[in-house]
């Protein structure tokens, strides 16, 4: 857990270039949304998996060039995050109506996302950042394996990919909420160490 201060909010801290790139990924989300919208066509859910391809590549060159340049910021653990949930539970949400989510599956998985959310605001709120886990980062690459199968529109193999995509998304729950109850307790393991260091 890192602490928040006023250089973190400094315009040379939120606008360095991995941050940059959190913006546009969070930008690029009601495009994914418009493109799915039913009825929608192949070529548009092609176009929306390849969209998406897009804003996860941001996803992984934010973090390479945050760490390489030297410029991770608090910030940036705070809205990196952020830009994930925001990104899975749009899409989440969008393949309901298609199908290829059910939506008690997606409440499940968009219900976590929230509640980390708001750990993560209440700790923010104390001045602290909940870094992310492995069991996140895994989390996080087993929800991006199951959009890259679930999205695209391909006939000939579409029972194929609907299966693989399906498969990654239930190994996503399951991770999301290991990693969930990891973040609750390192949360309440630092609220009780900073609360026994108190005069």
């Amino acid at each position: 857990m890192l602490a928040l201060n006023r250089i973190d909010l400094s315009r040379q801290s939120l606008t360095t270039l991995p941050n940059v790139l959190t913006y546009l990924r969070m930008a690029i989300i009601p495009v994914i949304i418009v493109l799915l919208v039913p009825p929608s066509s192949d070529f548009s859910r092609n176009l929306a998996f390849l969209v998406y391809v897009l804003a996860s590549l941001t996803d992984f060159f934010d973090g390479i060039l945050a760490r390489r340049r030297n410029t991770v910021t608090s910030v940036g653990k705070l809205l990196d995050p952020l830009a994930d949930k925001l990104l899975t539970s749009a899409v989440l949400i969008m393949l309901i109506p298609h199908g290829k989510v059910d939506a008690w599956l997606a409440f499940l998985i968009v219900g976590r996302e929230i509640t980390i959310t708001g750990l993560r605001s209440i700790a923010a709120a104390h001045g602290l950042i909940l870094d992310a886990s492995r069991l996140g980062k895994n989390k996080m690459l087993s929800q991006s394996l199951a959009f890259a199968f679930l999205l695209p529109a391909i006939p000939q193999i579409q029972d194929k990919l609907d299966l693989v995509g399906t498969v990654f998304l239930w190994v996503s729950l399951f991770l999301g909420y290991v990693s969930a109850f990891d973040y609750f307790l390192n949360f309440y393991r630092e609220a009780r160490r900073r609360g026994s260091s108190m005069p």
